[in-house]
């Protein structure tokens, strides 16, 4: 089986020099587009990596996926959902059109930009530092990794050119989508994203969402099941951003990606897969990841549909 994740690998590394890195956050910039790595943890204890799983990169996107469950647990599906809609988007990530045009009164789901900003401002908590402090542990608990922390720098990067952000929560503020001070919801959000991780971790942390959040080491639940499942269906119609149909087609996977290049996948009852890739597609998605999500795929049979 290792065999197979290293040619994997080889197979498409290729990939990664058609993309680019994401350069509107400077620090992210940095990444070497060469970097490529996967790691896989099955629901029977088996894990299997190769390439670069053990390089830190930020979740960005992927950690729209933690504050889902955690505004799920702390408000309830119906609360969540009057202010965020679950409908795919054939806009970018970053759109304030849709805000603007086509549904005004809430984003269109939780994996854009707009949602995920929203969803952030439903969170439980007396501060800045208490919000983040529940996203952090839960990171933590999920990935097994008891010292996840957050990139300063990649912080610091974003709070500073976070204008787009800034625009389309002040927008939601005007029609009471957001409640509360923007800048702090903002700095919290500017805060999950630059959550660092590696590709075990977010396998690990997919691996539990496949499980129907109980861990594979503990035994102990840590998302109810039904939060599971919403959080799984909604990766699965939205969490590749405008990309999401061709990924459901193609290769079949509840997944979500960031434009730090991990992308995150969770496949109901056999594996969570983490892929780490930094060159994107025009679409804001790791060009290597997708395709090695495709191949495991088609070779292992994991296409949910």
């Amino acid at each position: 089986m290792d065999n197979i994740f290293k040619n994997i690998i080889k197979n498409n590394i290729e990939y990664a020099k058609h993309g680019n890195v994401a350069t509107y956050i400077p620090e992210l910039a940095k990444a070497n587009p060469c970097d490529l790595g996967v790691y896989v943890v099955t629901l029977d204890k088996q894990e299997y990596f190769a390439g670069d799983y053990d390089k830190k990169f930020t979740m960005q996107s992927i950690s729209k996926v933690l504050t889902l469950i955690l505004s799920l647990m702390d408000n309830g599906e119906n609360k969540v959902f009057e202010k965020v809609g679950m409908e795919p988007t054939g806009d970018s990530f970053n759109s304030i059109v849709d805000l603007e045009l086509k549904n005004i009164h809430k984003p269109f789901n939780p994996m854009i930009n707009a949602g995920a900003i929203a969803t952030t401002s439903l969170l439980a908590g007396e501060s800045v530092d208490d919000k983040t402090e529940r996203i952090l542990n839960l990171a933590r608990k999920l990935s097994d990794n008891p010292d996840i922390k957050i990139n300063k720098d990649v912080y610091l990067s974003e709070k500073l050119t976070g204008d787009r952000n800034r625009s389309i929560a002040y927008f939601m503020k005007s029609f009471n989508v957001i409640e509360g001070s923007v800048e702090d919801i903002l700095d919290v959000y500017f805060k999950q994203c630059s959550i660092e991780v590696t590709c075990r971790d977010i396998a690990n942390i997919g691996c539990i969402l496949a499980n129907d959040g109980v861990s594979i080491k503990t035994g102990e639940s840590i998302v109810p099941k039904h939060i599971c499942r919403i959080t799984k269906t909604i990766m699965s119609t939205c969490g590749l951003y405008d990309a999401s149909g061709e990924f459901a087609v193609h290769i079949g996977i509840p997944a979500k990606s960031g434009v730090g290049g991990g992308i995150m996948a969770a496949v109901p009852k056999k594996m969570g897969i983490g892929v780490y890739g930094p060159a994107l597609d025009e679409k804001g998605n790791s060009i290597a990841g997708i395709q090695i999500l495709r191949e495991l795929s088609e070779k292992l049979d994991l296409d949910i549909y």
